[in-house]
């Protein structure tokens, strides 16, 4: 069997009411259309399974490329919780206008309703317009009975809080937390692979027809953390030519590395794979039997058995570094 490299795939784009053109013009990508609102950069959800776009896997799916490769691919442990599935989602997201208000379920009430698993991501900003603004959370102490009465009287907005937000940016975004992104973001997201999502509220809007977007009232409500958090924005100090860790949860890691020199990342003691997403920049990753590019808005997975990658920035660069610990 041939070795395994790293591996970029095919991105699926996904036309959205609220979606824009910042995936096209500030993040290099291949799209036509004006309302492309998110770009599946590596996928395992039913449906929508990513395809290698390079080297001689190009043409498989990564479900297929698991069956095969098993814990050389993902590693031995998340080949054994996951299987086949393809653990974590990663995307770009591109909102022009607001998104739904939303809350996603957890492990436990998405395996009961949806046979699925729950919901739980973070938020990296790579471009924010001046103002724009991230929905997390309440912005205060609130009961289940006083929530749903706001709900009748048409009053969510009073209790929502609002994040002024700019490029780099960190939200994460545990399950059964109301969350939105506003207009003007554009943004990763790494998540658990689920597409389950409940709408609280759409800001009353409607489409071409006149007609609004179904709401999940009543799905929503058991599914809402109502606990309140002074600071709902992750607080982070970037060391530059350093990996600075943003997430670290039971789902994934998320680190970001600002860098201009190159660096060697060890794996020997990670029993994972390990994505990269190029959110500033350019740069070479280098492995022992050779080297791929990526530019901002590229991303790529390495593959479990590999051991130990260089990374070799062209200029100040910044890459999202993913990976199961």
């Amino acid at each position: 069997m041939n070795k395994l490299y790293p591996l970029k795939f095919s991105p699926i784009f996904k036309e959205k009411i609220w979606g824009g053109e910042k995936l096209r013009n500030l993040l290099n990508k291949d799209v036509e259309g004006n309302n492309i609102g998110e770009s599946w950069e590596i996928s395992g959800v039913q449906d929508n399974v990513s395809v290698v776009s390079n080297g001689f896997l190009a043409g498989n799916n990564i479900e297929e490329l698991v069956e095969v490769y098993m814990g050389d691919l993902v590693g031995d442990s998340v080949y054994e919780k996951f299987g086949i599935e393809f653990p974590l989602l990663v995307k770009f997201i591109d909102a022009k206008e607001r998104l739904s208000l939303q809350v996603h379920p957890n492990d436990e009430m998405a395996r009961e309703r949806h046979h699925s698993y729950g919901k739980t991501e973070v938020w990296y900003i790579t471009q924010a317009d001046k103002g724009a603004e991230l929905i997390s959370g309440f912005n205060r102490p609130i009961s289940r009975e006083e929530y749903l009465q706001l709900m009748r009287d048409g009053k969510i907005e009073e209790i929502i809080n609002k994040e002024t937000v700019k490029e780099g940016d960190c939200l994460y975004m545990p399950s059964g937390r109301i969350h939105s992104i506003g207009a003007g973001v554009l943004l990763a997201e790494i998540q658990q692979t689920s597409d389950i999502t409940y709408r609280i509220f759409d800001w009353n809007r409607v489409d071409a027809e006149g007609n609004k977007r179904e709401l999940h009232t009543d799905l929503a409500l058991d599914a809402i953390d109502f606990s309140f958090h002074k600071d709902y924005m992750t607080r982070y100090d970037a060391l530059k030519n350093k990996a600075t860790t943003l997430v670290q949860c039971p789902y994934f890691t998320t680190n970001l590395i600002y860098f201009s020199d190159e660096m060697s990342q060890d794996f020997h003691q990670l029993d994972s794979f390990v994505i990269y997403m190029c959110v500033d920049g350019k740069l070479s990753l280098l492995w022992e039997e050779g080297e791929i590019s990526l530019i901002k808005g590229e991303t790529v997975l390495v593959p479990a058995s590999i051991d130990e990658v260089t990374l070799e920035p062209d200029g100040e660069s910044k890459v999202l570094e993913i990976y199961i610990s």
